[in-house]
Formats: structure tokens, sequence, C-alpha cells
């Protein structure tokens, strides 16, 4: 398969690269600055190098044409304000979601976050956040041309990965290392059969493509 995953440089991404290009995928990232692109390489990752808060969606179609599957793994990161929660939580989500039926790319899986709501109350540039990644993530559903899986992990950690998960619709909160994420992720790009869930994902004992296998197809 041929993977284009936006926020390619990003923590998740980064692991992710590296265990899709290990098991025999090509794949690309698309990162905004040109100084991270030994970094793809690194992770044996093509770099492509387009900003996804500036570009139109027939750019960013343009990097995305004879995909097999799109990841939005994108994020204005916890430093960033309220603003760049708008332009790239939601806004660039959006544009990849519209550049990927342009393109043809019927895959589509995204990293969003759990307690995710469109409706979230609340000032804070967290509350943005979440309301952002909701927006996103209704706009998402939405696209009948696109067959999406929408990923809502907990708390996230740079602990070693376990391997061991909870991948349910509704998990409760709890915390979930990076490197689980990524595998995760990499099971759901090559399981269509999770096509229009939304999942919560938190550290479980449930080995991670039985937990895939397990909720794929309801």
């Amino acid at each position: 398969m041929r993977i284009v995953i936006a926020g390619g440089h990003g923590q998740i991404a980064l692991r992710l690269e590296r265990l899709l290009a290990a098991r025999g995928d090509e794949v690309a990232g698309v990162i905004r600055r040109a100084e991270q692109a030994d970094d793809l390489r690194e992770a044996g990752a093509e770099p492509i190098l387009c900003d996804l808060e500036s570009a139109s969606a027939e750019e960013v179609a343009a990097h995305l044409r004879g995909a097999d599957a799109a990841v939005f793994a994108a994020g204005a990161g916890p430093g960033s304000g309220a603003d760049r929660k708008h332009t790239v939580d939601r806004d660039a989500a959006i544009l990849f979601a519209d550049a990927a039926e342009r393109a043809g790319v019927r895959r589509f899986v995204v990293v969003s976050s759990m307690g995710a709501d469109p409706e979230h109350p609340g000032d804070e540039v967290f509350d943005v956040y979440l309301r952002a990644k909701g927006e996103a993530d209704a706009y998402v559903r939405a696209h009948k041309s696109l067959d999406w899986t929408i990923l809502r992990p907990g708390s996230l950690t740079n602990d070693a990965g376990k391997g061991l998960v909870r991948l349910e619709a509704h998990t409760g909160r709890g915390a979930i290392p990076r490197d689980d994420v990524a595998a995760v992720l990499a099971e759901l790009v090559d399981t269509p059969a999770t096509t229009g869930l939304t999942l919560e994902l938190i550290s479980g004992s449930t080995p991670v493509s039985v937990a895939v296998k397990s909720v794929a197809g309801n």
C-alpha cells in the first residue's frame, strides 16, 4: 500500500511511519518545514513539503493521488493557542478530507481525541481544541465517498508500548503510549472493515491485532 500521513513529523506519525515502512508499505509524510525531512527519511518515509494551513485542496490532492490510504495525524500541539486549534486541528483535517475525496483516496483514518465534541462547552484552549476536533470528526463522517475510521486515544504517554489495548466505541478515560496508538493505526489502515467506526483507545489487556479484528464490521 501507499499511505500518506498528514502531520508527518508528529510523534505518533513518526512511529507509524516506521511501522508501515518496516512491513513493506510505501509511506509518505506531509510536513511544513524542510528541516524535518531527514527525520522522515530515517523513519522510512518520503517527505512531502506542504503547509496544510495555506495549501488549497487541489494542491493537497496532487500529493494524495495514487495513494491507497490517507491518515490525518496533524495537530497544532500543546503549546499552541486557540487560533491554531482551528487552523490545524479542524481546518487542516477538513482540507485533507476534501483533498482525499478529490484524489480518489477512499481509506481515510483520523487521529482525533477522546472527548472531541463540536458542542463541548468552555473557553479554555483545551475546550477550543475538543470542539475543533469534534467539528473535524463530524465533517469527515459526512463524507460518503470516504471509508473513514476515527480513532480517539486517551491521554498520550511516551512509555514503551506493550501492544495491549482496549479499543471500543466507549472505553472511559485512560492513558495510552504513543507506540500503541501507532500500532493500532497501522492495523486500522489495513482493516477497511472498521469503516464508519469512531473508536476510543486506552491501554488494556487485548493484543492490538485482536482488538482491531474484534471491532471490525461492528
